[in-house]
């Protein structure tokens, strides 16, 4: 339990921006307090934290205290001082020497008694003869079990050791925060030289549940029963592995409604106060925890006279808490599934026929009923059926579909076609809710059973859905569906639907796609299935406009006109969202907005977590297209939150978050996003968001500067949409990145005649937008060519034809050009009117990469203006001004713009934020420009341009 740590190091989960505070906080010499319930991970943190500093350099010294060893004297400073105590020995007085081989040795001195006083500076001079080789580091797990003469003594040094480098890594178990509890801080900080910082350990997230639990290969667990792991262990790591264990040991399925098992090690945890409690108040809690929001009223509804009385004991023993609105909250989830795991299946079946009695909403009272009922009853299969309805109507699928297959179960074997019926619906909310793995799983038991034609074909398609973009993983299932369909028009329009998406996703064909969903819509029109028909004629609707086919217009018609589907009008397939994104593609940007955040809203309403995900990267695709950089970023976030807590494969949400970071966040993160995306789109074969991920990629591979980064992965782009048939430059919009990329590298032939090309595409279908956007490129090809007088005129158009169209980043980026084709024509003023409008355009736009570009004088880059010429954009005020360079003077006139700003506001006493501020740039841009500018003048700090300024002035 003592000496140094070792060098091994653990991974963490869910943890990096606290190990990163803790780091910081420990690597200015720091000492660090970590608290929370037992579980919760303090010592994964601490070993990782003592790892660090052990690789750093320091003399990292550990105990371990044990509840069981609380009580012997000196056992904790046994443990940090005993092996390198010897070390120093020699070099301490013989008083202190005595004493602290007394205390580590267990043994009286020949005085017959301890020197108190003599030991605690012996341990004091200990420390300062380690911190002379190196710093120190103590390491204490599990404080609050350490022995109160060791804890004392470590108390005495704490306040003593000053400036040395001596500092405390430790964890406490509680769930108090010690900075707001007066005996607790008087206790564990003391201990603690200052400075101290005190950090609670969260819980973790039911991503980082889920990732901790994917860790272990055994742990293949349906996302629906994860999620439960998460609420039922309150995102307490060391409950879920345990209730993960235990299902994965138990080898039996969760069935949706029935609480997880809970193994005995977690039960002897959390239950060891019910001992405590008389059987009758044991009662009132275990139907409180059958319950799905237990209130006083609702436990004295189901026949519990004295529940006030009885939740009140165990509110006394910290099991339970009661709110002011009556609601009784048990102080853990685990307790109360601990609870309901101790008590017998009769006693629990008796809980929940109470509460079926006494609750009052339809799909509370039916799932009572299910769980009160030992076998099949019709009665009840009924009532939970009646309650999937209602819970599908609230916009509530997942609930539905666990009410579905509790329906089913419930129904009798005599009405095994009722049943089957069931399951398949209850596969369909599962679908909705975002829960593709219980859906597959259910469509998979149907198939085993199910005989009739429609039931089978059903379930294909449920499999089918179920693999999201991964199509090419179930290449088999379409033959067995379209075998299964035979020849009824209605269910050959089903697989046929199915088919369509199977020809754009994974055979990346516009035109055969559009083709298919034309047949599924026939055949749909001829059963008289208008739900399928809306689906399949908004599909070929966007191939078809895709394809730059003429009749797109009349197939997206039809797929809007009367009579329609309640259902698909919010469906992220349906004519809705179709015509959302054709007016995106038609620049009608507010149509477009009002179009999808109304879809949004009701995706949201309906619980339809796919189109919310969806809709969301579409609104968020909207702000970016109108310069809105923060709200877009902030939607973008949002949907990938979504799908990441989901586990749903949605690549349009990676593609737009890399968009959303490249035009108002993090570059470095959209690269990382987009490179992922590209991988997930790769790996399951999916060709439609292949190229658009790609395209994410490059561009924010462009902004980030990366231009032969950019070229590769944008001609990429290209041959891509050239395989797939895609003739409308509005899908991706790709082709001004590409062309600005090229010219940057000097491949303005190549340039050219993208430009060529995209134009006459352009031309034909009348997207105004991309001709601008062309224009600024064939403007930046006139610059790089020499040609600054016809570029500036043209640029000049297409900057105020984009700002007319509402595409500000566009607009600010054309400024960009024409700033620097104004300043090839030596126009300086226009020059800098031209920056100055574009910068205020980003600052509008909150486009923060933008403006740091800019702002550090590279607008040339940013803009891709005139690649290759190394110039640099004049500054809105003006270019600095400067006598020559003369031995001992300060020439701001060798600097280049950004880098004289930020001297001139260094002279003027400006901190790195304050300039930061100033000029709206970071303050890594400032410590990199300062950099530059030290390299320049010949100096090595903020002093010394003080004090070549000083000498200018007196000169």
């Amino acid at each position: 339990m003592s000496g140094r740590v070792g060098s091994g190091a653990e991974q963490v989960i869910g943890r990096a921006e606290l190990l990163a505070r803790a780091g910081d906080h420990m690597s200015r010499g720091g000492s660090l307090l970590l608290y929370g319930p037992a579980g919760i991970g303090k010592s994964t943190l601490l070993r990782t934290l003592a790892t660090q500093s052990a690789a750093a350099g320091h003399i990292v010294l550990r105990c371990h205290p044990t509840e069981s060893e609380s009580q012997l004297p000196f056992l904790a400073l046994v443990d940090l001082l005993g092996e390198v105590a010897e070390q120093v020995a020699d070099s301490l007085p013989a008083p202190q020497r005595a004493a602290l081989e007394s205390a580590l040795t267990g043994r009286i001195g020949s005085a017959g008694q301890r020197d108190g006083l003599a030991l605690r500076l012996a341990v004091l001079s200990v420390l300062r003869a380690l911190a002379a080789q190196a710093p120190v580091l103590l390491v204490a797990d599990d404080l609050q079990w350490m022995d109160p003469a060791s804890e004392e003594l470590l108390a005495f040094a704490a306040r003593r050791v000053g400036t040395l480098p001596v500092h405390v890594l430790a964890t406490v178990r509680t769930d108090t925060d010690p900075k707001g509890d007066g005996d607790l801080q008087e206790r564990f900080l003391r201990v603690l030289p200052p400075p101290a910082l005190a950090l609670g350990v969260p819980p973790l997230s039911w991503p980082q549940v889920t990732e901790l639990l994917s860790g272990w290969a055994s742990m293949a667990l349906p996302r629906s029963v994860l999620r439960e792991v998460h609420r039922t262990s309150g995102g307490n790591p060391l409950f879920a592995l345990e209730l993960g264990r235990a299902l994965v040991e138990s080898g039996t399925p969760v069935r949706p409604g029935e609480p997880l098992p809970v193994p005995t090690s977690l039960r002897t945890l959390v239950l060891n106060r019910l001992g405590m409690l008389t059987a009758e108040t044991r009662r009132t809690l275990l139907i409180a925890s059958a319950g799905a929001r237990p209130t006083l009223s609702l436990l004295r509804a189901a026949g519990r006279a004295n529940a006030e009385g009885e939740t009140a004991v165990a509110a006394a023993l910290g099991l339970v808490e009661l709110e002011q609105d009556g609601v009784v909250r048990f102080t853990h989830p685990l307790i109360s599934a601990a609870l309901y795991a101790e008590a017998t299946p009769r006693d629990r079946r008796a809980a929940h026929a109470a509460l079926a009695e006494a609750a009052s909403d339809t799909i509370e009272r039916a799932r009572h009923l299910a769980l009160a009922a030992p076998g099949k009853d019709e009665h009840v299969a009924l009532r939970l059926a009646e309650a999937a309805d209602v819970a599908r109507g609230r916009g509530a699928p997942a609930v539905a579909a666990q009410l579905g297959l509790l329906a089913a179960r419930h129904t009798p074997d005599k009405d095994a076609d009722t049943a089957v019926v069931r399951r398949l619906d209850a596969a369909e909310d599962a679908l909705t809710a975002g829960e593709a793995g219980l859906a597959r799983d259910t469509a998979h038991e149907v198939l085993a059973d199910a005989v009739r034609p429609a039931d089978r074909v059903r379930a294909w398609i449920v499999v089918i859905d179920s693999a999201e973009h991964a199509l090419a993983d179930v290449d088999d299932v379409y033959p067995q569906a379209l075998a299964d369909a035979g020849d009824d028009p209605g269910l050959q329009a089903l697989v046929r639907y199915e088919l369509a998406w199977r020809a754009l996703l994974v055979d990346g064909t516009m035109a055969e796609a559009a083709a298919e969903a034309g047949r599924a819509a026939a055949l749909a029109a001829e059963a008289g299935d208008r739900r399928t028909e809306l689906l399949a004629l908004a599909f070929q609707a966007h191939n078809e406009a895709l394809s730059g086919r003429p009749d797109a217009a009349a197939t997206l018609a039809r797929a809007t006109a009367e009579p329609q589907d309640p259902q698909v009008a919010v469906d992220h397939n349906g004519p809705q969202y179709i015509r959302f994104r054709i007016l995106l593609m038609s620049d009608r940007l507010d149509e477009a907005r009002s179009t999808i955040t109304w879809l949004l809203g009701e995706a949201r309403q309906r619980g339809a977590v796919e189109s919310e995900i969806v809709f969301a990267s579409g609104l968020a695709e909207t702000e970016l297209r109108a310069g809105r950089c923060g709200a877009a970023l902030e939607l973008a976030r949002e949907s990938l939150r979504l799908v990441e807590d989901t586990g749903i494969a949605l690549s349009p949400a990676y593609q737009v978050a890399a968009l959303a970071e490249a035009a108002g966040g993090s570059v470095q993160r959209a690269v990382s996003l987009a490179q992922d995306a590209v991988r997930r789109a790769e790996t399951d074969g999916d060709m439609l968001f292949l190229s658009r991920t790609l395209y994410a990629l490059g561009h924010a591979q462009l902004v980030g500067a990366d231009t032969h980064g950019a070229v590769r992965t944008l001609r990429r782009v290209r041959e891509l949409e050239r395989e797939m048939g895609v003739t409308d430059p509005t899908r991706n919009r790709w082709h001004g990145d590409l062309a600005e990329a090229l010219v940057r590298a000097g491949a303005l032939a190549e340039a050219q005649g993208l430009i060529d090309e995209t134009r006459a595409q352009a031309l034909r279908l009348g997207r105004e937008s991309v001709l601008a956007v062309l224009d600024r490129a064939q403007g930046m090809v006139l610059t790089a060519q020499g040609g600054p007088d016809s570029a500036a005129t043209l640029l000049r158009a297409a900057r105020d034809h984009l700002g007319e169209l509402g595409y500000r980043l566009e607009e600010a980026r054309t400024g960009l050009a024409l700033s620097r084709a104004e300043q090839d024509r030596g126009d300086a003023g226009a020059a800098r009117l031209a920056l100055e409008g574009a910068t205020r355009t980003f600052r509008r736009a909150k486009a923060l990469p933008w403006l740091e570009l800019v702002a550090a004088g590279n607008a040339a880059d940013a803009g891709g203006i005139g690649a290759g010429s190394g110039g640099t954009a004049p500054s809105p005020e003006g270019p600095p001004q400067g006598d020559p360079a003369k031995p001992g003077s300060l020439d701001l006139g060798t600097l280049a713009t950004m880098e004289a700003r930020v001297a001139a506001l260094v002279l003027e006493g400006a901190t790195n934020r304050e300039i930061a501020a100033s000029l709206f740039i970071s303050v890594k841009t400032v410590e990199a420009t300062l950099t530059r500018v030290y390299r320049k003048l010949g100096v090595r700090s903020r002093v010394d341009i003080v004090r070549l300024a000083a000498r200018r002035r007196a000169g």
